[in-house]
């Protein structure tokens, strides 16, 4: 049986190359975005097995609304995807209290109300369901410039292990802990394509990832192959990013 998926955040990036991917694929979909005007090419192609939703995830009568979307469309919700998120720099010492809690509401907090109503719906169901957080390394690792963020995320992941605990057996709960992506908004963090290409060099894999191979993580996570994975962060960095000492040390090799 084809699933039927929720997926956050689907105007871009990821959450819009998964949304396609799973389509293609001839699964169903929950695509849900603030603007879901940005959605409208996505109904055209797909017809009745897209749904497009506007959602502020950050409102729980609204992640209840969009789970219900599923089930009132499709009879059921089989894979949320917990991709909406982000954050702009900003400087630890001087953001505002209200930007820092923002930043929380949005990659901690909501994600943790969507999944508790997709949860709702899964426990109820033969199959039960699979719930897919997308997290980031910043939780991992110093996060100059977005603080706040990086604290969200690790939050994030600490959360799929409880989660995965409490929601067993019928629910699985994992993480995908991405690393660089090379999204539509990655010049904003790293400057034009000659950075973006630097940056990407000092990654093992020599480059930054591609939305769609976070995806396919996401993908495989929720389904059948993954049916014993539950409580799992996922890295997804391409090996990881050079340990800082390494730019200054001078060893003699011999």
């Amino acid at each position: 049986m084809n699933k039927v998926w929720l997926i956050t955040g689907s105007s871009r990036g990821l959450g819009r190359q998964l949304a396609e991917s799973v389509l293609a694929a001839g699964d169903r979909v929950v695509a849900t975005a603030r603007r879901p005007e940005q959605l409208k090419d996505l109904a055209e192609t797909y017809g009745d097995r897209v749904r497009t939703v506007a959602l502020d995830v950050t409102d729980p009568a609204a992640a209840h609304a969009a789970v219900s979307t599923a089930v009132d469309a499709f009879g059921r919700l089989d894979v949320l995807v917990n991709n909406a998120g982000g954050a702009p720099r900003s400087d630890a010492a001087t953001a505002s209290p209200r930007l820092h809690a923002k930043i929380v509401e949005l990659n901690l907090l909501a994600p943790f109300l969507v999944a508790q109503a997709a949860n709702s719906v899964m426990q109820q169901q033969d199959g039960g369901g699979s719930i897919v957080m997308v997290s980031s390394v910043s939780g991992h690792r110093p996060s100059p410039g977005t603080a706040a963020y990086g604290a969200a995320k690790a939050g994030l992941d600490n959360l799929v292990t409880t989660l995965a605990f409490e929601w067993a057996p019928k629910v699985r709960v994992n993480s995908v802990v991405a690393g660089m992506v090379h999204t539509e908004q990655a010049h904003l963090h790293y400057g034009d394509e000659a950075a973006i290409a630097a940056v990407g060099a000092t990654v093992p894999l020599g480059r930054l990832a591609e939305p769609e191979e976070i995806g396919r993580c996401a993908a495989f996570l929720a389904s059948p192959l993954a049916s014993y994975v539950s409580g799992a962060n996922l890295d997804v960095h391409g090996g990881g990013e050079a340990p800082a000492f390494l730019a200054a040390a001078r060893v003699d090799p011999d």
